[in-house]
């Protein structure tokens, strides 16, 4: 086999398909600004089609704008024909992709399309083509090349049509001003989910599990607590079911290079008093930015009278995936 400069043939392929994005700054015009309106009126979903290379762009494009706030699906232009029309409802709005604007599948549609009264949108790389005159509004995707050194496989093009569905759904986000908390109720799965979501009251160990201990318990005990509960620290609470103080594996390591009987000391002569706490119902992630600020490994949960109700540390934040 004759060597083949492998790398030269990459770099072609990422130049020319970066000069094609670039050229859509060009194209940004009264079209993209009018695609936007429409779909930020509409009161119905967005049905995205398109046939071959440009329905598996149209599925990516349908994919990212529902999970940034505008709820969408894709619709394959076969099947639609075949009754997946009723899918669609009148609220909606059909944003249809095909580089020539011509693809007999997509255009077979067209008539459906406008009985129903449904606004589309084309993504083309041909602005006079069927598609493109039939469309409230028309983005332009067109390229002078393919990377395809034949010209023919989709690749340039698709890779416009892509980035002008990101501007697209992007443009949208910011408008609506979806937040990253809207953005973590479509990813509950997902780690910024974990993050944004889940609450202290949601992890923290409490009842029966939380190590407790009151400021005249000798220290030999109160050992004996946080070995039982395994979260490595306890609290110390007064007779009125205030935390008093803190005892970690830190504290139990400076207590040992002070010389510390350990057999007469009570946990209130070696505790951390007015250790830092968070509050019941905040986000796990605040409780994780605490601990770090405070290069801490456990704290306390009070509720608003400053009772202790759970306790937590570093390893149950990263079980529950917020580190």
């Amino acid at each position: 086999m004759p060597e083949f400069d492998f790398i030269a043939s990459a770099q072609r392929t990422i130049n020319l398909e970066r000069d094609a994005v670039h050229t859509l700054l060009t194209r940004l015009d009264e079209h993209f600004e009018r695609a936007c309106e429409v779909l930020l009126a509409s009161s119905g979903r967005v049905v995205v089609t398109g046939m071959g290379k440009s329905g598996h762009i149209g599925r990516k494009i349908a994919a990212t704008l529902a999970s940034t706030g505008t709820p969408a699906f894709f619709v394959h232009p076969g099947e639609a024909s075949h009754g997946d029309m009723g899918m669609m409802t009148r609220d909606d709005v059909v944003i249809a992709l095909s580089n020539s604007g011509n693809t007999a599948e997509v255009v077979t549609l067209l008539p459906l399309i406008k009985r129903l009264g449904i606004p589309m949108i084309s993504i083309t790389g041909n602005p006079d083509s069927t598609l493109a005159r039939a469309a409230v509004a028309n983005l332009n995707t067109a390229v002078d090349i393919e990377a395809c050194p034949l010209n023919l496989a989709p690749t340039s093009s698709t890779t416009t049509a892509l980035v002008m569905g990101d501007a697209l759904a992007i443009a949208l986000l910011e408008a609506r001003g979806f937040s990253a908390e809207d953005f973590a109720f479509s990813h509950p799965g997902g780690t910024l989910g974990r993050r944004l979501l889940l609450l202290v009251d949601d992890i923290m160990h409490g009842g029966e599990r939380m190590p407790l201990v009151a400021p005249e318990t000798p220290l030999r005990d109160a050992l004996l607590e946080m070995t039982r509960k395994g979260l490595g620290l306890t609290g110390v609470v007064d007779s009125a079911g205030q935390l008093s103080g803190i005892f970690t594996d830190g504290d139990l390591r400076r207590t040992l290079d002070n010389d510390v009987d350990m057999r007469s000391a009570t946990i209130a002569s070696v505790m951390t008093a007015r250790c830092k706490t968070v509050q019941q119902g905040i986000l796990a992630a605040e409780a994780l930015k605490v601990m770090e600020d405070l290069k801490i490994n456990g704290l306390f949960v009070v509720d608003q009278d400053g009772k202790p109700v759970g306790a937590l540390n570093m390893h149950d934040l990263l079980r529950a995936g917020v580190v």
